[in-house]
């Protein structure tokens, strides 16, 4: 990964009700075939692998480190988009380096990228040069589970490494695809090859969570191995141009991602006597919580179920998109009156994403009133909430917020953020959430 890490790496801690007996250490015979293994495959993985750097070109000095992997006899190198983003956005500001585990160094053509799945194409200017092949099973989706795969890189600096992991299958709960590796990948690694005992390609280093330890995530292979045959067949990528295709790559993810969205179909779900809309798709998940247990009691009881894409597409960063959030916070006063409890509701901290800085517009807001037909379901009070992304004209941050009007003494506080969504998209769902606010028969 590079030198920083986003906070789109991070997620929630699963709760953990018992500690599992730790396994009895391999035999010395096993160590020695595992360190055999890895020894072998570095040997031939060194001539092939790659440091990217991203260096600003005022100070001539590193912005970005990441890693890189060759690919063909004439200089087709694999990394991340996150690794050469800076570049892509801005090639006036910044230029790209490689260096290589014999110490070569040299400048670095940007040929093709994919943001979607976190992928780009780089040449460097040299012929004949050893590369990588692609494990044939990674490519058709048949590596077996519990397989030993190697990641390599450039972590923290720090000298070209190897890591031993296994290969887990792809992450189930996931609207992207990416493997689960079961081994350390660090800051720096990011863009670096994972290969199996044989050296051939089996995925890409791509991020790792923040809160569990050696739970890291590659791209498929096949993912990297369809762009280097888009970077061969053009046409070539036109750096000024560079922006506009990232804000078609993001349009046309977030369309199918929507999409998706709507063939995975909506269930309802009771939120005390309200009822909301959730997703069915199996990439969305929801936790709950409630201050139940809080001390000294409080004086409203308020139960909360926030349910997420936990989706993330790194475009700068300032910018990680294409995550939907939504929430139910069903609040009762216990002790409180009507005008208590209608400052107690207002005091809700509603969240919007503060992110992108500049890259943003200035957040607007629109209040509406929403009247439901005789016995469709409560009034609601309807906050719209908009940022415009500067450099990718159609895309959009949206929250919609929405606070029952129907009691004095309880009600439903129902959220909706959606990252880098289109206008009509934003609309269509926002209209279908409100409407799926109801009372529970």
């Amino acid at each position: 990964m590079p030198s920083r890490i986003s906070p789109w790496v991070a997620a929630a801690l699963l709760p953990i009700c018992a500690a599992a007996a730790p396994p009895a250490p391999p035999a010395p015979e096993a160590q020695r075939t595992l360190s055999n293994a890895a020894e072998r495959v570095y040997d031939l993985a060194k001539p092939r692998i790659l440091q990217i750097r991203t260096l600003l070109q005022a100070a001539g000095r590193q912005s970005t480190l990441g890693s890189g992997f060759l690919v063909s006899a004439d200089g087709l190198a694999i990394t991340n988009y996150h690794v050469v983003s800076q570049y892509a956005l801005d090639p006036k500001t910044y230029r790209l380096e490689y260096l290589a585990p014999d110490g070569a160094k040299g400048t670095l053509q940007l040929l093709a990228f994919d943001v979607a799945h976190d992928l780009a194409v780089v040449k460097i200017e040299h012929t004949g040069l050893p590369f990588f092949e692609f494990d044939p099973r990674a490519i058709d989706n048949r590596l077996p589970k519990g397989e030993r795969i190697y990641a390599m890189g450039n972590p923290l600096d720090l000298g070209f490494t190897i890591v031993e992991g296994t290969y887990n299958g792809l992450v189930d709960k996931s609207y992207d695809e990416r493997i689960h590796f079961s081994g350390a990948i660090n800051p720096g690694m990011s863009g670096g090859p994972v290969a199996g005992n044989d050296g051939r390609i089996v995925g890409v280093n791509v991020a790792k969570r923040l809160d569990g330890e050696q739970v890291g995530f590659l791209v498929p292979a096949r993912f990297a191995a369809t762009l280097i045959e888009r970077a061969r067949k053009g046409p070539p990528l036109v750096l000024d141009k560079a922006r506009e295709e990232v804000g078609r790559q993001l349009d046309g993810w977030q369309s199918a991602f929507y999409d998706a969205l709507k063939g995975e179909g909506f269930r309802t779900a009771p939120f005390g006597p309200y009822r909301g809309l959730e997703s069915a798709a199996p990439w969305m998940t929801c936790w709950a919580t409630t201050n139940a247990d809080l001390l000294p009691k409080p004086r409203t009881a308020v139960n909360t179920t926030r349910c997420t894409s936990a989706t993330g597409i790194f475009v700068s960063d300032r910018i990680l998109t294409g995550r939907v959030d939504l929430s139910y916070s069903y609040y009762k006063a216990i002790d409180l009156n009507a005008f208590q409890f209608a400052t107690e509701l207002s005091s809700h901290p509603w969240t919007f994403d503060s992110r992108g800085g500049k890259r943003l517009t200035e957040q607007e807001c629109r209040d509406d009133f929403v009247a439901a037909g005789p016995g469709a379901g409560p009034p609601l009070r309807a906050t719209w909430c908009m940022r415009a992304y500067r450099e990718f004209e159609g895309l959009y941050n949206v929250t919609l917020l929405a606070l029952t009007q129907d009691h004095d003494r309880e009600a439903l506080l129902a959220q909706l953020n959606m990252q880098g969504v289109s206008y009509a998209n934003a609309v269509t769902f926002g209209r279908r959430f409100l409407e799926a606010i109801q009372w529970a028969r």
